[in-house]
């Protein structure tokens, strides 16, 4: 794909937003984790939690606080510290239990948050193994809690169920994948080794929805996938598992994602 085309894409993004918004506005408002989080000021109308992948080197939090920075959103981004530890990735990918124990709280902090801050915008994102982490959060919360979910290689199995964490959100969820994603090969071989079943990683090919009855149709329209293309890598994005946090890719393509539907 072309730079141009390339750039076609983040207008698709951008669109998508724009009808999010419009849905999201009929259907009207809902009513320590880590020691790095602290009080948002009354000024920010919007934040996001952002669950790094595994290993807690916060690379993605860093990344996303910088290019917001930059902008000058009025966006404050938390890091909400999850791992078992630095450089424990091995622990962090396969302790699925720990995981969800961790969105728990997380949504015990955001439910905090919307009672101390009414109105105020959530938006949950998670990298690779982090995508656990917020998803687990959102599945705890009431429908129409946060904004929208935006998960960055997630280290999940592509049959995941996302409905509920689907009904947490008024805006939906936003999968950045890539089958040139190396890094997510080993998800695949600890999910064979653990629950002895071979499943491809949403982060490589995106989510397959599950959809039963006939209702639930329009539940998984609010899912949008975006999978990477060699256009992507003149917004510094390679196809790595890196390459979705990297700043020009983080600003042409998720910070749209985080715009409050009113305008800043």
């Amino acid at each position: 794909m072309s730079k141009a085309q390339a750039a076609a894409l983040c207008l698709v993004v951008a669109a998508h937003l724009a009808a999010a918004t419009s849905a999201a506005r009929a259907e009207g408002q809902a009513g320590g984790v880590s020691p790095l989080i602290t009080q948002v000021p009354e000024s920010v109308r919007a934040v996001v939690f952002v669950a790094d992948g595994a290993g807690d080197f916060r690379c993605t939090s860093a990344a996303l606080r910088q290019a917001v920075d930059d902008a000058g959103l009025p966006l404050d981004v938390e890091t909400f510290v999850w791992s078992h530890g630095y450089r424990r990735r091995l622990a962090d990918q396969m302790d699925k239990r720990h995981a969800h124990a961790q969105g728990q709280r997380l949504a015990g902090l955001i439910a905090a948050h919307l009672q101390s801050c009414p109105g105020a915008s959530i938006y949950l994102l998670g990298h690779s193994a982090g995508a656990a982490v917020v998803l687990a959060a959102a599945e705890c919360l009431p429908p129409a809690s946060v904004e929208r979910v935006i998960l960055l290689a997630p280290a999940l199995p592509a049959d995941y169920d996302l409905r509920l964490a689907l009904r947490a959100t008024r805006q939906g969820i936003d999968v950045f994948c890539s089958g040139r994603d190396s890094c997510l090969r080993v998800v695949e071989c600890l999910e064979l080794f653990k629950n002895g079943r071979c499943c491809t990683p949403a982060g490589s090919s995106g989510f397959r929805p599950l959809i039963h009855p006939a209702e639930e149709a329009a539940l998984y329209g609010k899912l949008r996938q975006y999978p990477w293309n060699p256009g992507l890598e003149c917004f510094g994005n390679d196809g790595g598992h890196s390459g979705c946090y990297q700043q020009e890719f983080l600003r042409a393509f998720v910070l749209p994602l985080l715009c409050e539907p009113t305008g800043w």
